[in-house]
């Protein structure tokens, strides 16, 4: 049984920095890419990071050069780190493990697995 566990959400002010991990067992973690999405109330879902299994990244524009995605393949543990936090980047925040390419890595129907998600609130 695959199972992604994320951890590490909590309530920040902006400019502040958190650090987010994602436990991944049951599955061939080196061989996946690995990803994060977020979603805001009432809005959809949307791709933040990704990591390939052979450390190719993608970001989202609204988050590159603020957040750093990283894979610890021994750990079976992908890392999300944020930094200059802003309100605007209050949401749920999910990991997802799938089969996606670079040219798919934003598409969250390419992903397999889906943790529960951590919560991120960034106050003013």
């Amino acid at each position: 049984q695959v199972q992604l566990v994320e951890s590490g959400g909590g309530l920040v002010q902006a400019g502040d920095s958190l650090r987010l991990s994602c436990a991944a067992s049951g599955l061939t973690f080196r061989r996946y890419t690995m990803a994060w999405f977020r979603q805001a109330p009432g809005k959809e879902r949307k791709f933040v990071a990704a990591i390939s299994w052979s450390g190719d990244i993608i970001y989202s524009d609204s988050v590159k050069d603020r957040f750093t995605i990283s894979r610890d393949n021994a750990e079976n543990t992908v890392y999300l780190q944020m930094n200059s936090l802003k309100p605007e980047d209050t949401a749920v925040y999910y990991c997802a493990a799938g089969g996606a390419g670079r040219n798919s890595a934003y598409n969250s129907r390419r992903y397999d697995y889906w943790g529960q998600g951590t919560q991120v609130n960034v106050s003013s």
